[in-house]
């Protein structure tokens, strides 16, 4: 059975969760801290899920020769010993000095980590449950080891990092690596969709003609393209909405718009002797808003003339009119004769690892002092934004969370600056990125000023 190390500072609720992981009420638990000293080992289950839970004492800052130094040595025993590390901290103290500098030592330890914030239960529980993104482990887990609330989401995070097979949050890997990698090709009627699928199969696997309006059902196939396997998905052409009438174009449309949301790469297909019409910067800002890696194709190459000179205006273009997701793959393709169809499956593969991009915590911090050094936050009535760190929570999209007060008045003008900022500074071109902003937890909040 797999072993998971519970490890964290003292009194975060390290013995009540073993407790009642394993089902038994063997550990000591009280108030005071550094009740537990010795590992402590238990058959435990969350779900389907059984593993060897080990119960730990507090990490602690101190000699080698101390009690509480001996201690933490037998912890860092333990980290070493387990398949997985489930970091735990206090939710309603909030991060702490001794938290950040533990957790950079289970960093470098290499395991797969699960974060827990522990005593979440409550608003003031949830919201100090937030701060735990700061310590850079990834998605904390809301729990509560007294209560037995958020064991569903443990159960699933413990699940995934046994699927990981030993890959921690910090490390760029590809989280669907093993699985065919699922790329959905849309478009307006008649942009090729088909026809594109078909060359890329080496086979009429998709009725193609030049009538509008054929495919209706979206259509998955298997490929394997250089070793890769690949499930490609064809649709029904988007129209502009106001133009679709028919029930079953209705059907297929939003039949398209399911493909789209259960692909991780969009092929948005133009038609390069009339491209960026309205409907297809409507599509390509519909694949953006949906948070999958996006590749534009520009179909019927074989039909222009002066090439180099109109591949670079559609390059200026794209950047201009999609700025949500500047930087994109750009790649001219015939489906016809087959021109350009390595390129553009190699555009694919390249844009689903950028979508999959992990940056850590400190080169994160490094670059935000940077930025708020060159260029900070405006002052709004009278009073400056102040913006305090900055965290990825998770890739596919790539999603950071910004904490800092009164960011609700923010400019969007300066969230720009900030996205464009992290797009060119970790290298993710073209990749849909998710922004979003907390307000740190007050620490003196509801707590009632002493009179005496």
């Amino acid at each position: 059975m797999p072993v998971v190390a519970i490890i964290g500072r003292p009194n975060v609720g390290k013995s009540t969760l073993f407790n009642r992981l394993i089902g038994k009420r063997i550990a000591l638990v009280d108030d005071r801290p550094g009740v537990t000293r010795d590992r402590r080992e238990g058959e435990a289950r969350v779900g389907d899920i059984e593993f060897v839970a080990v119960d730990t004492a507090g990490l602690e800052d101190a000699s080698e020769d101390s009690l509480a130094g001996r201690m933490t040595a037998q912890t860092v025993s333990a980290i070493e010993g387990a398949d997985i590390v489930l970091f735990m901290m206090d939710a309603r103290v909030g991060v702490t000095p001794e938290d950040e500098h533990f957790a950079n030592l289970v960093r470098r330890s290499g395991k797969p980590v699960v974060l827990v914030a522990n005593k979440s239960e409550g608003k003031e529980g949830l919201a100090g449950a937030y701060d735990a993104f700061r310590l850079g482990l990834g998605d904390p887990i809301a729990l509560s080891a007294e209560h037995g609330e958020g064991f569903a989401d443990l159960h699933l995070a413990l699940s995934e990092a046994l699927e990981n097979g030993g890959v921690s949050e910090e490390e760029d890997e590809d989280e669907d690596a093993t699985g065919p990698l699922s790329v959905a090709i849309v478009g307006r009627p008649n942009a090729g969709k088909s026809t594109l699928i078909n060359r890329l199969l080496g086979e009429e696997r998709m009725l193609t003609g030049p009538e509008a309006g054929i495919t209706r059902d979206s259509i998955s196939v298997e490929l394997l393209w250089r070793g890769r396997e690949i499930k490609l998905v064809d649709t029904a052409g988007m129209r502009r909405k106001a133009k679709v009438q028919d029930k079953l174009e209705k059907m297929a449309v939003q039949d398209a718009l399911r493909s789209i949301q259960y692909a991780e790469v969009v092929v948005v297909l133009l038609d390069a002797t009339i491209p960026f019409e309205k409907q297809d910067l409507q599509i390509a800002d519909l694949v953006a808003r949906e948070g999958r890696a996006i590749v534009i194709a520009l179909n019927k190459w074989d039909l222009v003339e002066n090439r180099a000179g109109a591949l670079k205006a559609h390059r200026e273009a794209a950047d201009r009119l999609l700025s949500q997701v500047k930087g994109m793959p750009l790649v001219a393709v015939s489906a016809s004769t087959g021109e350009g169809v390595d390129r553009l499956m190699q555009a694919v593969i390249t844009a689903h690892e950028v979508w999959n991009r992990r940056v850590s915590t400190a080169k994160i911090n490094r670059w935000l002092e940077a930025v708020l050094q060159q260029h900070p936050p405006p002052a709004v009535r009278g009073s400056r934004v102040k913006l305090r760190y900055m965290t990825q929570t998770k890739a596919r999209p790539p999603s950071f969370v910004l904490f800092g007060t009164r960011t609700d008045v923010l400019p969007d003008s300066y969230v720009r600056y900030l996205v464009n900022g992290l797009r060119e500074a970790f290298d993710l071109p073209g990749t849909p990125i998710r922004l979003s902003f907390r307000e740190p937890k007050n620490p003196f909040e509801g707590k009632e000023k002493d009179k005496d």
